[in-house]
């Protein structure tokens, strides 16, 4: 699709418009206003606390029960708080810098493609859309209003993670032969949005298979050619109706490595391994919100315990704030580059055979 040219391409044009807004963000903090205000929504909320880079400045929910609340607990001011019907008015408010989208997957395209014709860059919950090929609707939306877009990848702001992505990227062990990812927990309540493949687009490989992916490729630092997939027996048709109880999947990498994976809804894991020429690296737990565990074949890991989201939102709104690109890797193409991946998964599930990509 020829798109990491056309962003290469895009970032002088963007950072000449943008050019006059450095005066107004110099020594403040990014505005930041949390579209849907779900779950993550309030662990995202705690992230704001202690951010040197952002303030949680602004809400966009379609209970009113909800704008009440969180005015009172977080000092949102009303000019700041807007439901999904007036949603397209804060495009005349300059106190609100960036919108994170953290809705129901279903919903991203629509609220980053709004948010972005509203002049506000914009950060997206993974998995980024329900297709590739609305990913590439939404980086498109964005180049042409010049506003940056990033996907909530807070595992590259994680040392222990971040960790295993040089020791695989930089061969420290050799190059890199095996992969293999995990990331399950159960799932009982049939009511949770999850669960409706209208809003989900799929069952567990869209919430957490996505963190699969995204280590087999950072770690083998390539992009797959190939994939296999399975669909997982469904233990509770009552429950899941709509989406897999759990899948599993082999890449294949231009260079020799696979990746064996798996994500489920009927299991609790959370591990990571991989391994090289000489030697492996592993972790568990490995994916989720921590505190996380890893060692070597040859010695224990021991990084800090940090506040994920918080790291995160300060690494993009200090970017941002000095007028910079995003980095590559929490990038719009990124998540377009995942979601052609869960793709052809789906595809090779449901069909039996390999999918080439």
């Amino acid at each position: 699709m020829g798109m990491g040219a056309t962003m290469a391409a895009i970032v002088p044009s963007f950072i000449r418009q943008r050019q006059k807004l450095h005066d107004k963000y110099s020594g403040k903090k990014l505005n930041v206003a949390l579209c849907g205000l779900g779950t993550y929504a309030n662990i995202l909320a705690d992230g704001f606390a202690d951010a040197q880079y952002c303030r949680l400045a602004g809400i966009v929910t379609g209970t009113p029960a909800k704008a009440v609340a969180w005015k009172q607990k977080h000092a949102i001011p009303d000019q700041n708080i807007y439901n999904y019907q007036n949603f397209d008015t804060i495009v005349n408010n300059k106190d609100i810098d960036l919108v994170y989208v953290v809705l129901p997957n279903s919903m991203h395209k629509e609220y980053v493609i709004r948010a972005a014709r509203a002049g506000k860059h914009v950060i997206t919950e993974k998995p980024m859309a329900n297709s590739a090929s609305d990913c590439a609707e939404m980086i498109k939306a964005c180049q042409d209003a010049h506003v940056q877009l990033a996907v909530g990848y807070r595992l590259h702001y994680e040392p222990y993670n971040m960790e295993m992505k040089r020791l695989g990227q930089e061969k420290v062990f050799g190059a890199v032969r095996l992969v293999e990812a995990s990331l399950g927990y159960r799932v009982d309540d049939a009511n949770q949005w999850r669960l409706h493949k209208a809003l989900s687009g799929g069952g567990p490989l869209m919430n957490l298979g996505v963190y699969c992916l995204q280590f087999s490729r950072y770690v083998i630092g390539e992009e797959p050619v190939s994939v296999t997939a399975q669909f997982g027996p469904n233990t509770n048709p009552q429950i899941f109706s709509e989406v897999e109880t759990s899948i599993t999947w082999q890449l294949n990498f231009p260079g020799g490595a696979v990746s064996n994976c798996s994500s489920s809804y009927n299991c609790n894991v959370d591990r990571v391994y991989a391994s090289a020429e000489n030697g492996f690296f592993e972790m568990s737990p490995a994916i989720s919100y921590g505190p996380f565990r890893g060692r070597t074949s040859k010695a224990e890991l021991h990084f800090p315990d940090i506040n994920q989201q918080t790291a995160q939102l300060d690494g993009i709104a200090k970017l941002l704030l000095e007028n910079k690109p995003l980095p590559a890797h929490i990038s719009g193409e990124e998540g377009w580059k995942d979601m052609r991946v869960i793709d052809a998964i789906y595809a090779s599930a449901a069909t039996g055979r390999k999918i080439v990509l």
